[in-house]
């Protein structure tokens, strides 16, 4: 392909709509953060008009703490139960103990001094 050739016209995007003029998309725009209009803005769930009380801020409370504490030991759970099954899969892939920290060498013992001919 050549530097002179003419585009194609199929890439050109020439079915496209025009955009909006500008005063309108920026009233819309001005519209939804509620700079414009004199109106508050809806939110799909509004805060309570007041705080709840205590009973209520107590159960809601204990009920976070039962979720946490429950997502946090099925994550612990979760990550003991992958380690166990990688140690498994190496020491099945390499036939023996797979952390070379522990690996068991066959060495001969060291010579006694009792036992050297003179």
């Amino acid at each position: 392909m050549t530097s002179g050739s003419p585009q194609n016209p199929n890439n050109s995007p020439q079915n496209l709509p025009p955009p909006p003029p500008f005063s309108e998309s920026s009233s819309r725009v001005s519209a939804k953060i509620g700079g414009s209009g004199g109106h508050k803005p809806q939110f799909p769930n509004p805060p309570d008009s007041r705080n709840p009380d205590a009973a209520t801020l107590r159960d809601q409370w204990r009920f976070a703490i039962r979720q946490y504490s429950r997502w946090y030991s099925q994550a612990w759970g979760s990550t003991i139960l992958a380690g166990l099954s990688f140690f498994a899969l190496g020491w099945f892939i390499k036939g023996s103990n797979p952390l070379p920290s522990f690996k068991h060498e066959n060495r001969d013992p060291p010579p006694d001094d009792d036992t050297e001919v003179q």
